[in-house]
């Protein structure tokens, strides 16, 4: 009821089962508002509508999803491509058909893998080395197979490390200037791969940890300033797609072609969770967010439809929400940003790039916007948040290979902003190229967040060659023992001075002393080899094969047996004096043909390079 007596009912309007009446002011006449009753709700012999409005603003048991415009600072996000002098043209970009990018790029180099006729190799140049790039540029080239994938050490700009077709996972060190020459020579080779290695992945925290996923469905985790395998993960039956780790290392997500999603703890092997993947039969990528406990996963529904998927990383049962992208058949890649909470799904031989933004509510993922091109990727890589450009608002960075273009080109996300202060909001603090812990405290059990730093002040980057271990011969280490204690034994002596007058007469006459001394020493010396070895040319000539032009040189103490009365031995220790200087000789000789073939060898191959 009313209980103000400035206000009246002042009709009823009778609808199905429901009765509105309309509240009007009593001393204006005009109408305050409506309100809705149930009709079984009224008293029928008062007339008193004993019920409460239907339409109150009660507050729903389940939040419903909004679907309108949602307010975001990353919504106006787009895409811009560098121009044609910004990027790096004249690369011969790989045409193997492998599930990977072909690209790394960090705030000092690029690197792409390029086609070659026979084994491996890919190109390095620095980043600022924008341009045609030529086409004899310096390559590392010491792999014998195809490479399969690129990664950069995290925490020291100069490492690289390449796993290939020959099994073998190799880690290089890269000049600040880059190559000048091509490199063969590795720092560290890994082998423990029965097949090839297909993808490689740093430890995000801990130093000197590298993973590894081969073609015979293991995953290896290596200590790579030991040069050795920590653990061995055997739990796949099928060929593995993708891994991941999470944001400090504990966790491995890996997919597989037998359409399963696995969470396993790296260092125990252990699986943590399991469950059915997406059920196309392509390849599914997968990619932690963040630290909110859930993974995003990309694939193919039974329909060959492309979808992206959300999961719990302890509930692999059912996913927590599944969403349709398109119909397109290439392979969709997820990049994660943990700093903006915005994802990207680029995918292969196609030229879009969507991105949207993670929330920890149901639907768990935002559309945002997509960055369209016509030409289509071959591969992408991803600059560290520290290489990106924070003047510009830049907060991701792309390095697209092109597919039908031999073209690496930088594609800029901006987030439109007049002022060209230093974003707070935009930039958090970020991932810092220093590790959180060793490589043997990691392995001993520990975690740890990775150290972060401001993107306003900067921070230190390491650029020193690491120390590898290496098991040295124990020939190498005896001789370069012997070696130094020769170099002590020769410092340590006492230098004596010469007392000698400095007279230029007596100076004179020693000078000519010592040069009649030493006259004399050569002209004994070299009768005793004419004599010694005088007849040696003519016994050559005298065995010379008319037939074929082979030399047929005899033995030493067969010439002194049949000219015994030329040189004359006192005993048997001058013949096999002698013997022993022949063989010295041509062993000399023997030599110095090798060189010369090695250096006829390498003036080949600089005419060929001329040529070219």
């Amino acid at each position: 009821m009313i209980e103000n007596n400035d206000l009246g009912m002042k009709e009823n309007i009778i609808n199905d089962n429901k009765i509105i009446s309309s509240v009007v002011d009593t001393h204006q006449g005009s109408m305050v508002g409506t309100v809705l009753f149930d009709k079984d709700k009224i008293d029928t012999t008062t007339g008193i509508k004993n019920s409460i409005d239907v339409r109150a603003c009660n507050k729903p048991k389940t939040k419903i999803w909004f679907r309108g415009v949602r307010s975001s600072k990353f919504r106006h996000v787009y895409g811009v491509p560098a121009k044609r002098e910004r990027c790096y043209d004249n690369i011969k970009i790989t045409k193997n058909a492998h599930d990977s990018q072909f690209c790394a790029v960090n705030p000092k180099f690029l690197a792409v893998v390029t086609e070659v006729a026979g084994g491996g190799a890919f190109l390095v140049v620095p980043i600022d080395h924008t341009g045609r790039i030529d086409f004899n540029a310096s390559r590392v080239t010491g792999h014998r197979g195809p490479v399969l994938d690129i990664k950069w050490n995290p925490f020291n700009d100069n490492i690289i490390a390449s796993c290939s077709d020959d099994c073998t996972i190799k880690l290089w060190h890269i000049p600040d200037g880059g190559l000048s020459m091509h490199l063969q020579e590795w720092m560290v080779e890994l082998q423990g791969h029965k097949r090839r290695v297909a993808y490689i992945e740093w430890h995000p925290t801990a130093e000197n940890i590298l993973f590894s996923a081969g073609f015979d469905h293991l995953l290896i985790v290596w200590n790579i300033g030991r040069g050795e395998a920590v653990n061995v993960i055997d739990c796949h039956t099928d060929v593995i797609y993708c891994m991941s780790l999470n944001r400090d290392g504990s966790f491995l997500a890996t997919t597989c072609k037998d359409k399963k999603l696995r969470v396993i703890e790296p260092r125990t092997g252990m699986i943590i969770s399991e469950g059915v993947c997406h059920q196309g039969t392509k390849a599914s990528k997968v990619t932690f967010l963040g630290d909110t406990g859930r993974l995003l996963t990309t694939g193919f529904s039974r329909h060959s439809d492309r979808q992206y998927a959300v999961w719990n990383q302890h509930d692999l049962s059912k996913p927590l929400t599944v969403e349709t992208i398109d119909s397109s058949s290439g392979v969709v890649f997820p990049f994660y940003d943990y700093d903006t909470n915005v994802i990207y799904l680029a995918g292969k031989g196609d030229g879009n790039i969507r991105y949207y933004e993670v929330v920890n509510d149901p639907p768990y993922i935002h559309f945002l916007s997509q960055f369209l091109s016509g030409n289509p990727q071959r591969g992408l890589g991803i600059m560290p948040k520290r290489g990106c450009n924070t003047s510009q608002c830049e907060v991701f960075r792309f390095y697209k290979l092109h597919t039908t273009r031999n073209m690496c080109e930088p594609i800029s996300m901006v987030v439109p902003r007049k002022s060209d202060q230093f974003q707070e909001d935009l930039y958090p603090d970020t991932v810092a190229a220093r590790p959180a812990l060793t490589a043997d405290e990691w392995i001993s059990g520990r975690n740890a967040q990775p150290i972060l730093m401001s993107l306003k002040t900067g921070g230190n980057i390491t650029t020193h060659i690491p120390r590898v271990f290496k098991s040295t011969p124990i020939q190498h280490v005896l001789s370069s023992e012997n070696n130094n204690q020769k170099k002590f034994a020769f410092l340590s002596c006492e230098t004596i001075p010469d007392y000698r007058p400095k007279d230029m007469n007596a100076a004179r006459i020693i000078h000519n002393e010592k040069s009649q001394k030493t006259s004399t020493n050569q002209t004994t010396k070299f009768h005793q080899l004419q004599q010694m070895f005088g007849n040696r040319a003519n016994n050559i000539e005298n065995n010379m094969d008319c037939e074929n032009g082979d030399v047929i040189i005899e033995p030493l103490y067969k010439q002194i047996g049949s000219n015994s009365t030329s040189t004359q031995f006192d005993n048997e220790s001058d013949l096999q004096k002698a013997y022993n200087r022949q063989c010295e000789e041509i062993r000399l000789l023997k030599k110095q043909l090798a060189n010369s073939d090695v250096k006829i060898h390498e003036l080949e191959e600089q005419i060929k390079r001329l040529q070219k």
